[in-house]
């Protein structure tokens, strides 16, 4: 039997002598008869598990949008009515009850401002409706006098029923209807779900951050229930504050209103409160279209008039109450809120609108508590102020300008003939002094 090396491969024999085993390539590649790597398929099968799991998590996050949407606001709306539980909790009463009374008065609030507006509407429609005919009859005669024509709107009416567009508008609005019906109902099974899961925070809120904190460590614990307590500070602060400031704006707009004889003046002046309120900034001008519209149906010049009041209104609100009412609850710079308002839009819609500003309240206030902060200086810098005798003054800035004007003498130029100052004169016989004469000076030793 021919000798063999440890690997079972048979030694060559040669005519001088048995020939070393043949080793392998050097830094461990496989050759053409190796074997694969034992970490290979490992390696294979984890990177197939990894994108089998982003790609599950991806579909599962898009699938759930909606229901963490959901979550987001009731979370929030837990937040900004958890001062008012825990207060009544606190005088004794069962703390699913207080949360319950609160929800029920949120509702009846919510339900009788939505009838009333939806009143408005439906009798400005209907009024719509009831003055067509005599509007197109003032219409089809302006076009008669003016252009020679002979329209009458007997005509017209047949020829809008007969059109096919007209058609083709009842069949869309036909299969519309169906759409609408179901939006309708997609969003009241929405707001069941945030009114579920916003009850069961309020009322189980304790219970709640104490699991919370029970799978965290003390250290963290305390930190949590540091940034739940700024949350809840926060959010129900800006709530009850901008509450406050809709209650004084509605009841300003009402005298107004009620003055020009508007009518519906109580669902204008809710309408315009909390509008006005919720939507920071721009708010105000959006709210006071409505009543604007209706008070031009009154008078044209009372239009004008609920303009003028906004607008000075909205610069009282700004200076004088919202600083006053905002500075110990949701204190935080008119750009800041605005910026935000616009970043919470563009991610979440209508409902990062409106949990944007109680958010970013809440991040400053956390992290003021971890940002150490020092006296400033009494530079008047500081103030925008320039320090006094620094720079130019106004008289000399003013004579610079002076100076450079075009055609102007510069005053470093050289006239001619003119000496330049300090300049030594020429001394000599013709020099026009005369030569000092020989020991008329100082004598030196």
């Amino acid at each position: 039997m021919a000798p063999s090396d440890e690997t079972g491969q048979a030694a060559q024999q040669s005519p001088f002598g048995t020939t070393p085993p043949a080793r392998p390539p050097v830094g461990g590649a496989a050759g053409p008869n190796g074997r694969m790597p034992r970490w290979l398929p490992r390696a294979m099968v984890l990177a197939l598990t990894l994108v089998a799991v982003f790609q599950l998590g991806s579909w599962a996050f898009h699938q759930l949008t909606g229901l963490l949407i959901n979550i987001l606001i009731a979370f929030f709306l837990a937040l900004a009515i958890e001062p008012a539980v825990s207060w009544m909790a606190s005088r004794g009463m069962r703390r699913g009850l207080a949360t319950f009374i609160v929800f029920i008065g949120v509702m009846i609030v919510a339900a009788g401002f939505v009838t009333l507006l939806g009143s408005i509407l439906a009798d400005q429609i209907i009024k719509m409706i009831e003055g067509f005919p005599e509007y197109l009859d003032s219409v089809i005669n302006w076009i008669n006098t003016h252009f020679k024509t002979d329209l009458k709107r007997v005509d017209i009416q047949e020829g809008l029923l007969r059109s096919d567009w007209l058609r083709n508008y009842v069949q869309n609005s036909a299969t519309g209807v169906l759409d609408v019906s179901a939006q309708v109902i997609g969003g009241l099974f929405q707001l069941l779900t945030i009114a579920l899961f916003s009850f069961y925070f309020a009322a189980d809120g304790p219970r709640l951050r104490r699991a919370l904190c029970s799978v965290l460590p003390p250290a963290r614990q305390a930190e949590v229930l540091r940034a739940w307590e700024i949350a809840v500070n926060k959010t129900g602060g800006y709530i009850y504050s901008r509450g406050l400031m809709a209650l004084i704006s509605g009841i300003a707009h009402f005298v107004l209103l009620q003055v020009l004889d508007v009518p519906y003046a109580p669902v204008l002046a809710v309408w315009v409160g909390l509008v006005s309120q919720f939507i920071p900034t721009i708010g105000t001008y959006l709210a006071g279209a409505l009543p604007m519209l209706i008070a031009f149906t009154v008078n044209p010049w009372y239009a004008l008039w609920v303009l003028i009041f906004v607008v000075i209104y909205q610069q009282f609100e700004n200076y004088v109450l919202q600083p006053k009412l905002t500075s110990k609850t949701v204190d935080i710079h008119p750009a800041v809120a605005f910026g935000s308002v616009i970043a919470g839009t563009a991610l979440l819609g209508a409902v990062g609108a409106l949990i944007a500003i109680p958010a970013i309240a809440t991040l400053q206030a956390f992290l003021g508590a971890y940002v150490k902060r020092y006296d400033v200086t009494d530079d008047p810098r500081v103030h925008g102020h320039r320090r006094r005798g620094e720079g130019p003054g106004v008289i000399t800035r003013a004579r610079l300008l002076w100076a450079r004007r075009p055609g102007a003498e510069q005053p470093g130029a050289e006239r001619p003939g003119a000496e330049r100052p300090g300049a030594e004169r020429p001394k000599g016989p013709g020099s026009g002094e005369r030569p000092e004469a020989p020991g008329s000076g100082e004598s030196s030793s």
